[in-house]
């Protein structure tokens, strides 16, 4: 099985044809509706500028946040618009919606090279619809905004692991092809799920145990370390007798996780101190403690500055890393040393010629967040689902559409 490219596409020409691009632009968004990490919409510039320049007419198609099926400014793609038009230096109209009359007006008039956002696919409740006919109605509609000679392009790899029809079903009534992002991703990916130069260390944060079982029972057998840190960590040290207070807890998955402990103990690595907080606050008052010394009624937020030096002694050796989740509540300034920590442990182990990879979601945002250098790293991923879906082995849709 073979999937076309983005390169292939070009190699035939898209002068003054339409190609429907399919991004990833869910973006965080603060309370004034400004983008907080623009890392998605920076990762969608080099397939957008190379159909731009070659001529084609695009007409990206993207969705922020969850709607709910209908239209909602709090979702509007309108900041998205702004800030690509800025990154691509030149501007980007938004439709005022995505497959209506003001879509096709702004479709038919585009030039060659022009950039056309329309607004969240979301905003339709059937782009996520269980029924095929349903999702399929909505993917004639989006297609129906090129003219014949039209293409899509799938260069969300965030969403590539939803069967959605913006994604999936647009795929099968178009000539397809992957974009370079995705191409990316995959290729990356790859490396680390069938390849991986030893020592593989693979450290997973984040708050549940339960999204993140599936990876864990994928890679244990792999890996020669499982770093567990996180809200995560909580239910596994529970699992061993410690009484983590009000820290994070999935009580139903803590049998789970003495399974777990029972199969691969040897190479799973909890915490061995942590920050306990009074309470869920970025001024709580706080302590460092052993993990079996929360005070009564407290919840910790972070791991412990001897969890991040023994964290790092073993990222110190490894020559792949992969990565999702922080390790603590990274947002809050005074709980943010243990991701920062490993993270720049990551750093370090990259310098020394080790494969990393940050496996997208909160991990990619804790990068940037915290300042650190997004160089550092071999790849950061724009999907964190979908990249633990692909190292799960499972199948993503949105990648098996595009095989010929």
């Amino acid at each position: 099985m073979t999937v076309k490219t983005l390169q292939d596409l070009l190699a035939e020409g898209v002068e003054g044809r339409y190609v429907l691009v399919r991004s990833d632009f869910n973006v965080p968004l603060n309370d004034k509706q400004e983008i907080t990490d623009s890392g998605r919409i920076k990762a969608s510039l080099p397939t957008l500028k190379a159909l731009s320049e070659a001529g084609a007419k695009v007409i990206v198609m993207a969705h922020l946040g969850r709607p709910k099926g209908e239209p909602n400014p709090k979702y509007s793609l309108a900041p998205v618009a702004a800030a690509l038009s800025d990154e691509l230096g030149q501007y980007v109209a938004l439709a005022s919606d995505v497959v209506g009359e003001d879509a096709h007006e702004r479709a038919n008039g585009l030039t060659d090279g022009d950039v056309l956002l329309v607004e969240n696919v979301r905003f339709d409740p059937r782009e996520t619809s269980k029924d095929e006919a349903e999702r399929g109605e909505f993917a004639d509609q989006l297609v129906a905004l090129t003219a014949e000679g039209g293409a899509f392009v799938s260069d969300g790899f965030g969403v590539v692991h939803r069967a959605q029809a913006s994604v999936y079903d647009v795929a099968k009534r178009l000539p397809h092809y992957a974009g370079g992002l995705v191409e990316k991703e995959i290729d990356v990916l790859k490396k680390v799920a069938e390849d991986p130069a030893k020592p593989y260390v693979v450290v997973l944060g984040g708050s549940k145990v339960s999204d993140k079982l599936g990876v864990i029972e994928a890679l244990a057998p792999k890996t020669d370390a499982l770093i567990i840190g996180g809200g995560m960590c909580y239910t596994f040290l529970a699992a061993q007798g410690v009484n983590v207070q009000k820290s994070l807890l999935q009580e139903e998955m803590i049998d789970t996780c003495k399974s777990l402990l029972e199969r691969y103990g040897d190479k799973i690595v909890l915490p061995v101190d942590l920050v306990a907080a009074t309470e869920f606050a970025a001024d709580a008052e706080k302590k460092i403690v052993p993990v079996n010394e929360i005070p009564e009624g407290w919840m910790s937020l972070d791991v412990g500055p001897e969890t991040v030096k023994k964290f790092a002694g073993i990222l110190a050796s490894a020559k792949t890393v992969f990565w999702n989740g922080p390790m603590g509540v990274f947002e809050f300034e005074a709980f943010s040393d243990g991701t920062r920590g490993v993270a720049q442990a990551i750093i370090d182990s990259t310098k020394n010629g080790c494969f990393s990879v940050v496996g997208g979601g909160d991990s990619a945002a804790s990068v940037r967040l915290l300042g650190l250098d997004e160089d550092g790293f071999s790849h950061i991923s724009t999907g964190g689902g979908a990249s633990l879906e692909y190292l799960e082995g499972k199948e993503l849709p949105g990648v098996a559409v595009l095989n010929d």
